[in-house]
């Protein structure tokens, strides 16, 4: 899931938090996992077995190989194995095996963040059009954005995610905000501080950071990246500008005006979740995950009703007042293994999963948003997740996080030079990220 990408209990995006109960490591829609050793040796006999590579969930991919198996009649089988939690192991491993030509890898669930770099190392087999027509008839702009590289599909648009503003409804109602329209970071600095609250943000100098820091950036109408297809040499940078020094500016604010609450520096998606949970804060950005968080915690006891009846969402907030903002996006797309014996079976597979039922089905069991407008309606989506709405509509104005294949340098020197978010300056850090990260990129400097 990696950056970007969020399991059922968080995001990743971003993110990833925790699922609430790992996913087997393998699952076999039919026969075992020697089975799909022997057939990466060709000494099977029968349908091919499809090796899907997943990222951790509450079980839903492993439902979904096995209806896809199920529906292709007998004519291929599909087991999943797990990939490592944390979106850094799931790139580790990945890159290992497909830079030695492994052809056991057929599909992979992909972190967005990272297409671009397995792109352009070949790592991707190639979308045919007619295909790549069908996966994105219907997908929210920001996946299909999210799935491309160079202006072209190179990945299938899978489950998509997004952050709202989360809000305590009692909280606004006194303030007199409109939630109807978009709020911006100043309006609910202010709230919270005069309600003497805090701000549920992640300031952790992890993936999640990189989000927020990329959200600000592009919501004020710039780009992290100028130029992300440029060799790492040309490659420039857009944060010494207005939209930049905005990003750190809103980070300096909340921090100068008491709102950050305690351990902002250690803040993950889950700890912000927690935070809101407990009224410590009245507002927080994070993935839909805290949603069915919160009915769970419901349902065991250790939250009241009225806590949960409290809930608003919204979209993410603005820059600007009456401007638009572009919200995180993260989620998870289905690649296609260059070296994989059975492409045509992979892609016939990935078409299977990716289905508006299958979408809608993951959505509502596993917490993940669809990547398909028309899964949204499904009335048991819409039950489950009332939110479902304002997902779709904070999905079509997503922003992906830069897109390059450079993408861990850049993300690792935001995080490296915007933390503490105590320590960030407008004056100042936009610079010093500018000038670690292409540093990093001419291989003068070291993270």
């Amino acid at each position: 899931m990696g950056p970007g990408a969020r399991t059922s209990r968080g995001h990743r995006g971003a993110g990833t938090s925790r699922p609430r109960r790992r996913a087997p490591i393998t699952f076999l829609a039919v026969g075992a996992i020697s089975a799909g050793l022997l057939t990466a040796c060709g000494g099977e006999s029968g349908p091919p077995t499809l090796t899907w590579y997943t990222n951790p969930d509450d079980g839903g991919q492993a439902e979904l190989a096995r209806r896809c198996a199920e529906d292709s009649g007998g004519r291929y089988r599909i087991e999943t194995a797990a990939l490592p939690r944390d979106a850094s192991s799931q790139r580790e491993q990945l890159v290992r095996r497909l830079a030695a030509n492994d052809s056991s890898i057929d599909l992979i669930s992909l972190d967005p963040p990272f297409i671009p770099e397995f792109a352009e190392a070949g790592f991707l087999a190639e979308i045919p059009e007619d295909v790549a027509a069908k996966v994105t008839e219907g997908v929210v702009e920001g996946a299909v954005a999210g799935a491309s590289w160079n202006g072209e599909l190179v990945t299938v648009p899978f489950w998509a995610n997004t952050q709202l503003l989360w809000y305590k409804k009692s909280v606004v109602e006194q303030a007199g905000l409109d939630m109807s329209r978009p709020v911006t970071w100043d309006q609910i600095i202010q709230v919270a501080k005069q309600n003497g609250s805090a701000l549920g943000v992640q300031g952790i100098r992890a993936e999640a950071l990189t989000v927020w820091v990329n959200a600000m950036v592009t919501s004020a109408g710039g780009q992290i990246l100028e130029n992300p297809e440029a060799p790492p040499e040309d490659v420039r940078l857009g944060l010494e500008t207005p939209a930049g020094q905005a990003a750190a500016k809103v980070i300096q604010d909340i921090v100068d005006q008491g709102v950050a609450g305690a351990g902002l520096s250690n803040r993950d998606e889950d700890a912000s979740a927690t935070l809101f949970e407990n009224g410590g804060a009245d507002f927080m950005v994070n993935w839909p995950f805290v949603w069915p968080r919160a009915n769970g915690k419901v349902e065991d006891g250790s939250m009241d009703q009225a806590t949960l009846d409290d809930y608003g969402w919204a979209l993410y907030p603005s820059m600007t007042e009456g401007e638009q903002s572009r919200p995180p996006l993260g989620g998870i797309n289905l690649g296609v293994g260059a070296f994989s014996k059975h492409k045509d079976f992979v892609l016939e597979a990935a078409q299977c999963i990716t289905s508006t039922e299958n979408q809608a089905y993951y959505f509502r069991t596993n917490g993940n948003p669809p990547s398909k407008e028309a899964a949204f309606d499904d009335p048991e989506v819409r039950e489950a997740f009332p939110q479902a709405p304002v997902i779709r509509e904070s999905l079509q104005n997503a922003a992906p996080r830069p897109q390059t294949p450079y993408y861990n340098e850049v993300s690792g020197g935001l995080q490296r030079t915007w933390s503490p978010p105590e320590s960030v300056d407008p004056n100042s850090t936009p610079e010093k990220a500018t000038s670690l990260i292409q540093g990093v990129l001419r291989k003068e400097k070291l993270l």
